[in-house]
Parts: C-alpha cells; structure tokens; sequence
C-alpha cells in the first residue's frame, strides 16, 4: 500500500514530523485514542500506521534473518555476526522476536478501528472497505503470530488500560479468527486497489490468498482434507478471476523483479518503502543502519565483490578461494552495498545420502539450461567497472602477461555454476583477464548474489536503502499454495497443472525463438506422478528464493528439521523438533507479572 497517500489525505504528516513526546505530555494515549477512532480521519489513520509497521519489517535486517536462516536455502554470509537464527545454536527469547511486539500493537489498533469504525460518520461503501482492510491486516498479523509461536494471546477487543496480564490461547481458536476475518475482508474488498488504498494494498484476491494458506496451514496441522480442499477452491477461484483483479504471470519470469513491474500484474501485495526524509526513517545520501523501516534486502545476499576480487586471486594447496592483489570491482549502484549476510546453501556434502551434492544445484536449481529462474535470480558475472593494470611478474600472477581491464567491456568476475578447468585465472590453458569462479571455490565471501530486488535507481548515492517494495505475495504463490493443496487433498493431477503453469513460464526467454521456447516448455512438464512435498518445497525455492517465506514453508509443511539436516552443515548438528516453535521474546514473559505466569515454548 503506498501509505504515503493515505497520509497526505488526512494529515498525519505535521503528527509522524513533531515524534511522539509532545503528544503524549499533552494528551495521555488513554484519553486520545478512542476519540482519534471516532473520526474517518482516525479509522484511516489507524489502518494506515498498521501499513508502516508492515514496512518496518519486511525488508530489515532482523525480520528477514528471522524468516529465512536456519533453513535449507540460507547459510551464513562471512559478515553474518553468527546470529544464533543461523544455527539455532544459543537460540532463546533474548535474541529472537523481531514483531512480536509491533504485532500486538497493530492488532490492537486494528481491533480500535474495527470497534469504533462500526459508527463513525463515513459513506457505508467506505466504512466496508475499511473495515474490511483491518480485518485483513489483523488476520495478516495473526497469521504471523501463529505459524511462529504457536498459541498466542488473542484478543478482539480494543484495549486502553494497561495490564500486566496475559495467557496464551490454542492455535485452534486462532486459525478460527484469522479464518473468519480473511472471510469477511475478502467478501467487502474490492477486486484491485482502490483510493486511497492504492499501489498494492490489500484486495479481494490477497484476502484471498491468505486465507487459501491459513486452510492450507491448518490443514497440516491437523491432518485435514476439508482445509486442503477449501484452499485448492480458493486458489482455483483466483486464478479462474485474474482478469477481473488485473493479476496475471508474466511471460518471463525475470519480468516479475524489474523495478518498472513492481506494482504490475504479478505483484499482489507489498509494503511500501521510500527516501523521503520528512518521515523519519531516511536521510539521504547517509549510510543506511539496517532497522528503522529501512529496505536493504538487495544487500543481504550480496558478496564483499570490492575487496574480495583480487585480480590475482588464486586457488589454495587445500582448493579454497585466496583472494590476493588489486580489487577488479569497486563499489557501484549496480551490484549493490556488499553487506554479505547469508549466501546460498552451496554446501557439498561430503558423505551420507546427499554425498557430491550441494542444495543449491543440485537439488533446487537444476535443469539451468532451461529453467530461467536460476540466471533470472542471480548475478554469475560482473561487468569491470574500474580500470584494473596488472603485469606479468605481480604476486601471485600465474598468467605470465601484462594487461589492463576495460571498463564496461570486461568481465572482472564469473561464477559459473559447473566447473572450469585451470580457475581462478584460466578457462582451461587460456589466461583469463578477470577471475573464474567455479563452485568448488565459492565460500562465505563469494558466490552467486541474489539480484531479483538490485535497486540501481540510487545513482551516486548507492549507500542509499531501496526505494523498491517488498512484494509480500505475488500471483505465482497462487499457483505453488493451490499445487500444494491438491496434492494434500488427493489431487495429484490438478496439482501437477498449476505446477506445470509456472515452470513452462520459466522455460520462456526473450532470446529463445518460439521454436526453442516450447521445446523449453514440453521439457520442464511434469507429470502427476512427479509430485511430492518435497518437489514443491524445491519448486517454491526456484520460484520464491529469498522472498521471506522459507522458513514457515517448512514448518508447515512438517519438513524443517528433516531438511535442515539433510541439507544446512551449520544447523544440522543443533536443530531439534522443539524448534518447529520460536521462543517467545524475554520481555513478554517478565512484563506478565500478575496471574499466572506467561509460559515459554518448550525446549527453550
């Protein structure tokens, strides 16, 4: 939702610029609130802070470590700090919890507009649009809640004491609210953004969505065919309306992640996120911090590439990556702030079931040669854009000549994803001006960066965070949560149809003729046969790497810690079934100081 229109509209712009102090030494909270609530301009205001919460954590540091590491897709970046999320090694409630709070916060707000937005003197289409969008997000916040903690304090009432009480209710009585609240949004939503909930807010089809995986999750937790039955419904209706809500794939995957279609026909939902300054969370041209709303997820995944690109850069006795000599790349716009977080799982393993195998290639980017997604997701070879002189008796030059790289025409580094012979200077006997990179040589300081959300719109002050959304759902998971659904409800052929629908769109390439793009399309169908659990958890990894969705993919799916320890070397010697739950955050549990006590997830 582009928020900052809502704002504008009523005028929360001069209350988001004076900060908090002020209003509250001349208001109590207790005293404006519920008055704020009685007007349009406060019903919307209420929904709209909701949005912004939204912002401050998709696309920050904390929340997506949160919702990504410690799973099959993600090991640690050298400049990871060894966050116990990783490893789920010293994992407890002191370290973990990024929303917690925010989301109470939220929901109570939410439950505020829901009570007092009943009566306020507002067109009776308008009051159901915006009921409907607290509905929503209190059953998006929820949603949240649940899958991460289990039970979870439940509450629709709007709360305006304070209280050092508070219990935990069962999932079940959970799932009944959110499945209830997604309902009754996705019947008064309208079927595309509509003022002043414009960009992509939440619409009929994104209630949609989300209730099709609240039944889905659900349904696993109980072994449920009605759920699954009731998702795959749900998916197929949205699908069978794409034109009605504007939604549709497009013809190439790589489409989907230019920064032209972020607001286009894939994009179903996301949270906004913008420099300008007069709200508080950016100042321009200064480094970004990681918190505070800010979007740096183009920066997670990204390699130390300025320093660590020593254009004599050789293998070691031992076969690993040393860097050595003059950098061949500079920091630029382009290929992002190196913050070298977490890195793909190329991990080889070296024995056991997966021995000679990596998650990465083998498991979940395979059949490169006509799947798109993989060069589609991430960057294998950067451009020189410093000029680079290196002569032939430099340290460690093994290629025995002199020469300088051409900005813009040279290729400083290149990971392929199979192996080259006489890396990381030759390709076989030829001498290579910049570095070759094969798998065998990528660690935690080099591998192939994510570039589906590169932001190279910040010009000279690359530093910047990204103005880019984070899109929270686009309409390809309409296809991945339907397959998945079918295949739990007995359907393994309706399954293998919405499966089929998204990888024939990944076979398509702009440079392919049509001839080759089917060909393309007939090698990438599936069977009915071929689907498993496990088939689409890799094919929501092709399709969804690094979309903040992993992590509850397995839980859902039973499969976190069968997979974590077939496929992740840094957590497979910690995980245990305990950590299907997160630990509730410390403070929670100390600020409960009246009644009983506010009881943590076990093993924790």
């Amino acid at each position: 939702m582009k928020t900052i229109k809502v704002w504008s509209i009523i005028g929360l712009t001069a209350l988001l610029n004076t900060g908090c102090e002020k209003i509250l030494e001349e208001k109590p909270q207790s005293q404006i609130v519920p008055a704020y609530f009685n007007s349009p301009a406060g019903v919307l205001g209420g929904i709209a802070g909701v949005y912004n919460d939204i912002r401050g954590q998709w696309g920050t540091e904390g929340f997506t470590v949160e919702m990504q590491a410690g799973t099959d897709e993600f090991l640690q970046g050298a400049s990871s700090g060894g966050v116990p999320p990783y490893t789920y090694n010293g994992l407890n409630g002191s370290n973990f919890g990024s929303a917690w709070g925010v989301a109470f916060q939220d929901i109570n707000t939410l439950n505020g507009v829901l009570k007092y937005g009943q009566t306020t003197d507002l067109p009776e289409a308008t009051r159901k649009q915006y009921l409907a969008q607290a509905k929503f997000l209190r059953a998006f916040w929820y949603f949240y809640l649940v899958q991460t903690w289990g039970d979870v304090p439940l509450s629709t009432e709007f709360i305006t004491v304070p209280s050092q009480a508070a219990s935990r209710q069962p999932v079940a009585q959970v799932y009944e609210l959110i499945i209830k609240d997604l309902t009754e949004a996705a019947a008064d939503l309208p079927n595309q953004p509509t003022s002043p909930f414009l960009g992509k807010a939440a619409t009929k089809p994104v209630a949609q969505l989300l209730l099709a995986k609240a039944y889905l999750t659900r349904g696993w937790l109980n072994n449920t065919a009605a759920d699954f039955t009731q998702s795959a419904t749900i998916c197929a209706d949205i699908i069978a309306n794409k034109a009605a809500y504007g939604l549709d794939l497009w013809q190439d995957y790589g489409d989907a992640f230019v920064p032209a279609n972020d607001y286009g026909k894939e994009t179903m939902f996301v949270s906004d996120h913008m420099l300008d300054p007069k709200y508080g969370y950016y100042q321009v041209g200064a480094a970004a911090g990681g918190g505070a709303a800010q979007n740096l997820t183009p920066w997670f995944t990204n390699w130390n590439y300025p320093n660590n690109s020593g254009i004599n850069s050789y293998k070691s006795a031992a076969g690993a990556y040393v860097n050595s000599g003059t950098s061949l790349m500079i920091r630029d716009s382009q290929y992002g702030r190196p913050y070298t977080r977490m890195r793909p799982n190329s991990y080889k393993w070296p024995s056991g079931p997966n021995a000679g195998k990596n998650y990465f290639l083998d498991q979940a980017f395979t059949n490169r040669n006509v799947d798109s997604r993989f060069s589609n997701s991430f960057y294998t070879v950067y451009i020189s854009n410093t000029a680079v002189t290196n002569t032939a008796t430099a340290a460690n030059n093994k290629r025995g000549i002199s020469y300088t790289t051409v900005v813009g025409a040279d290729t400083a580094v290149w990971l392929p994803d199979f192996e080259v012979e006489g890396a990381p200077q030759f390709v076989g006997t030829r001498p290579f001006k910049g570095l070759v990179v094969p798998p065998s040589l990528w660690d935690n300081g080099i591998f192939p960066a994510l570039k589906k959300f590169m932001d190279p719109s910040r010009g000279a002050n690359f530093n910047d965070p990204s103005t880019r959304p984070c899109v929270l759902y686009r309409f390809a998971d309409v296809y991945l949560t339907g397959a998945e659904a079918y295949l739990k409800a007995g359907d393994a052929t309706k399954a293998a149809a919405l499966l089929n629908t998204v990888r024939q769109r990944a076979a398509y390439r702009k440079t392919n003729t049509a001839a080759q793009n089917a060909a393309a399309a007939t090698a990438m169908t599936i069977t009915p046969a071929e689907v498993t659990v496990d088939f689409i958890l890799d094919e929501r990894t092709r399709e969804l790497f690094g979309e903040w969705q992993r992590w509850h993919d397995l839980v859902r799916t039973r499969s976190l810690v069968r997979r974590v320890k077939a496929w992740n070397p840094e957590a497979a010697p910690n995980i245990q079934d305990f950590h299907m739950l997160r630990p509730i955050p410390q403070t929670q549990i100390d600020r409960v100081v009246e009644g009983p006590k506010f009881p943590q997830n076990p093993g924790y």
